[in-house]
């Protein structure tokens, strides 16, 4: 039988929700690789790589599992997640399987795209809290987290040295942030970097006890004390010239800075391991969890999670595909392969063990939030981020009152979908 799909349901709700989607403008182009295999055996997943080895590592397990099923599996690696994915949904024939990105969930299961089978999985409780909010909607835990990411400080050892600087030194609050980096700009290096963006302040606002919504995500909490604080410290770092934004430092972003020894501590994710390794393999570095702000420890998590076609056919399989792909093994396959983290707890454990050198990270998942990203959030925060490229010259309260009445004005759009 040829695995079918609720197009007609899908059709509708597409019409609803293309403009937030951006699924018209991906509607032309595109050929057999934007949707479901038609396999009338097999199941199609769809991948946004990071590169071969993330692409080989995938195509084996999937494989593997297929052999042991007697199902056969084809990975399409997508050139374009976003706009591909789209296609596939709006044509009535979405993969069966799928990474769903943090920041594309909230969007997908507000209009009703996505099985919650995670809900009722037997290893549900194994994520981290964090991730299992991450991709949750209305109470419903709906996709598995395939891995994940958080932020962390990485500090330039030889600079570090070179400053008579020791591990006593390493920041755990503002204050020695705010000394250590001014112990390090010098000579043209700027102490710190990191992006322009609420991607990286945002964790600024967090360690000072803020956040953009109330607990119960139904109000916008952007112009509070708090995030004033946050954004304040932020100023202050670069009114004294200890902090650089990437682009001031001539560089796409603030991991070509460290590269380039431009800037001896970044706040980045373990994504900046493999381009070290290909780009500047000399540089020596270390690690630490990101210090601590009037209101406690935060960072951010970014993660993808597995995601079916509500009302699909291929579910059954498609989850029991899932349940081998996050299992702890499998995963740490996948760390091994192409330097993920795994999202349980106890392969996060196991991997901490493993990469000591990675172990912040890990650690920082005990007490990370993901970044805001309910349905229409994203234009706004693009403005957000507009805005904190001229924060040295800018008034923070203002910047947050302008994004206080943006992102209320969005959240209630949202909210009355």
């Amino acid at each position: 039988m040829t695995p079918t799909h609720t197009a007609a349901r899908w059709g509708a709700a597409l019409l609803a929700g293309a403009t937030m989607l951006g699924l018209a403008a991906c509607s032309s182009g595109g050929g057999g690789d934007d949707g479901g295999s038609g396999d009338s055996a097999g199941l199609t997943v769809m991948i946004g790589s990071s590169g071969d080895a993330e692409t080989t590592a995938v195509t084996d397990a999937v494989t593997s599992w297929g052999e042991e099923n007697g199902t056969t599996v084809d990975v399409v690696a997508a050139s374009d997640l976003t706009q591909q994915l789209g296609q596939g949904f709006s044509g009535g024939n979405p993969p069966d399987l799928f990474y769903m990105s943090w920041d594309q969930f909230q969007t997908y299961a507000s209009n009703r795209y996505l099985e919650p089978y995670a809900q009722d999985a037997g290893n549900a409780d194994a994520f981290y809290p964090a991730l299992r909010d991450a991709f949750t909607y209305d109470d419903q835990f709906y996709c598995e987290p395939k891995d994940f990411s958080t932020l962390g400080l990485i500090i330039n050892t030889d600079l570090w040295a070179a400053a008579g600087l020791t591990d006593a030194d390493i920041p755990t609050d503002w204050a020695s942030l705010e000394a250590a980096a001014t112990t390090l700009t010098a000579n043209g290096v700027a102490g710190l970097s990191f992006g322009a963006e609420y991607a990286r302040i945002g964790t600024f606002m967090n360690q000072a006890g803020g956040s953009l919504l109330s607990e119960d995500g139904q109000t916008v909490t952007a112009d509070t004390p708090e995030n004033v604080a946050g954004l304040t410290e932020v100023k202050k770092l670069l009114t004294d010239g200890t902090l650089k934004f990437p682009a001031d430092l001539d560089s796409g972003w603030s991991g070509e800075a460290f590269g380039k020894g431009a800037a001896a501590m970044v706040i980045e994710g373990p994504w900046i391991n493999g381009a070290l390794a290909a780009d500047y393999p000399d540089v020596n570095y270390t690690v630490a969890e990101l210090p601590a702000g009037p209101g406690g420890k935060s960072t951010f998590t970014f993660s993808n999670c597995w995601g079916i076609p509500v009302g699909s056919d291929t579910a059954d399989q498609a989850e029991s595909l899932v349940t081998a792909l996050t299992s702890d093994e499998q995963q740490l396959a996948f760390s091994d392969a192409f330097g993920v983290i795994p999202s349980t707890e106890t392969g996060a454990a196991e991997y901490a063990t493993k990469y000591p050198e990675n172990a912040a990270f890990v650690s920082g998942n005990d007490y990370a939030v993901s970044p805001v990203a309910f349905a229409g959030a994203a234009t706004v925060i693009t403005d957000f981020n507009s805005a904190l490229e001229g924060l040295a010259t800018g008034d923070p309260e203002a910047i947050l009152a302008d994004l206080q009445t943006n992102l209320q004005d969005a959240l209630d759009t949202a909210t009355a979908q």
